[in-house]
């Protein structure tokens, strides 16, 4: 396989360096405060879901098993990060892809000095909004056969074993194809070809979805990790397009 996953995390990097980027900021800002509010109250749902299952669970066990209860609450937090990780980023980003696509327009034109037809607008992004959702659930329905597959492997003797690097790595590539859709999608592309542009340097891609894969699954970070993630992948599919010679940013 091509590429170079520390390059790839690299990306995820210079991303978060260009929010810092003052005519960047305003198309920073929208998705940013989306993600904020839909990722925020969607983990308020969950923990206090959470809150409310796991004691009356508990309490339904029997007295010499009360000591579970040390066991049970630290597996859980780790799995609620993870699964909470992917599903509300999804979910959030499925609400906020027009303007995941204005930022990466912007990005583009700013890193590139060149123009790319796109929304232009908040505007433009809205009216938008209905073809972006059709394009989230396209990529919904590549992950689910995948996510799929993995599930019954848990169940499959000595493989199962592997089964949390299966889950993974699946996330990295899943983040990679998300955030490299904005950039290419401005350029009319299908998912079919992100999916091929994405195998060009598989290595490097997998190195950015699997940084950017940790992040969503950390408190906190995941509120404020999408707008740099979209830069990055805006970067990664620049430079790769100019056959894969990272340039500075102004």
């Amino acid at each position: 396989m091509r590429g170079n996953p520390t390059q790839g995390i690299q990306y995820l990097i210079r991303g978060v360096q260009l929010m810092r980027v003052p005519k960047l900021m305003v198309f920073i800002l929208i998705p940013l405060a989306i993600n904020m509010i839909v990722f925020g109250s969607l983990i308020g749902w969950a923990i206090s879901y959470l809150n409310a299952l796991v004691p009356e669970w508990i309490q339904s066990l029997p007295a010499w098993m009360s000591f579970i209860e040390w066991i049970i609450w630290p597996l859980l937090v780790l799995l609620f990060g993870l699964l909470s990780g992917y599903l509300f980023t999804t979910v959030t980003l499925m609400i906020a892809s027009p303007f995941n696509s204005l930022l990466a327009e912007k990005v583009e034109e700013h890193y590139t000095g060149q123009e790319v037809e796109g929304f232009e607008n908040v505007g433009a992004a809205l009216m938008a909004v209905p073809m972006s959702i059709m394009r989230e659930l396209r990529k919904l329905a590549y992950y689910l056969p995948m996510a799929l597959l993995v599930f019954i492997c848990t169940w499959i003797p000595l493989v199962n074993f592997a089964v949390p690097f299966m889950w993974f790595l699946l996330g990295a590539w899943m983040m990679s194809l998300q955030f490299l859709d904005y950039p290419l999608d401005n350029h009319r592309q299908s998912f079919k070809a992100v999916v091929e542009f994405a195998g060009q340097e598989r290595l490097t891609t997998m190195g950015f979805g699997g940084s950017v894969a940790l992040c969503v699954s950390i408190p906190i970070l995941n509120l404020i990790i999408v707008p740099a993630a979209v830069a990055g992948a805006t970067l990664l599919y620049c430079d790769q397009q100019a056959g894969g010679s990272p340039r500075l940013e102004s």
